[in-house]
């Protein structure tokens, strides 16, 4: 019985899988399966190569709508919806702004909370269970607010990239990071890609 070819598909970025290359001979399913892993498995290692991000799903009827509001006033979803040609404009540096200083606000604010708590918390209790209780509460208090001291300094630096105008670009490829990225965290500093590309290498390095 003749060969049968499958006709290759193109994959992302135009190129063509290995796998969809390969021809298979006519044989039972379970063989072709097994031949067609076999062969896919010898295929070079891409693990560096990380998978292309999900676009951002924009509301068309929001396009416009930062034209006539204040950076105060506008909302995530408007922001997301802005041109592609528009981005990092002032309206759109100020309004991370805005959501930078309000995250450094809540961290001021859990810090002094922080304080009161332990200072509170200074009496003596005489019952081991509940001291120890105490004393592991305060610990994962501090734990936390150490972290957010991390990202305190992150947000200042963040709001100096916003004054040199080299905020929302990646320091590793100088490409746009993405709103949608930004919103969800807002001092990244990379692509998704490079941040990927990062953690991959650290896993594979220790680095």
């Amino acid at each position: 019985m003749p060969a049968q070819t499958a006709t290759p598909a193109p994959a992302r970025g135009g190129r063509v899988s290995r796998l969809s290359q390969l021809t298979v001979p006519s044989m039972p399913q379970s063989v072709a399966s097994t031949a067609a892993k076999s062969s896919f498995s010898q295929a070079p290692s891409t693990a560096l190569v990380p998978p292309p991000p999900l676009a951002v799903k924009k509301d068309p009827k929001l396009a416009n709508n930062w034209k006539t509001k204040t950076p105060a006033e506008l909302s995530d979803a408007e922001v997301i919806a802005m041109p592609d040609d528009e981005y990092m404009n002032d309206k759109q540096m100020a309004f991370f702004r805005l959501k930078l200083a309000e995250l450094k606000r809540g961290i001021l604010e859990n810090a002094g909370e922080t304080t009161e708590h332990l200072r509170e918390d200074t009496v003596v209790v005489p019952d081991p269970a509940d001291r120890a209780t105490i004393e592991e509460e305060h610990a994962l208090e501090l734990r936390t607010r150490d972290r957010e001291r991390k990202l305190l300094k992150k947000i200042e630096q963040s709001i100096q990239r916003i004054d040199a105008g080299d905020y929302g670009y990646c320091d590793e490829t100088g490409e746009p990071i993405g709103v949608g990225r930004l919103l969800a965290r807002p001092t990244a500093t990379l692509s998704l890609e490079a941040q990927q590309r990062r953690e991959l290498k650290q896993k594979m390095f220790g680095d």
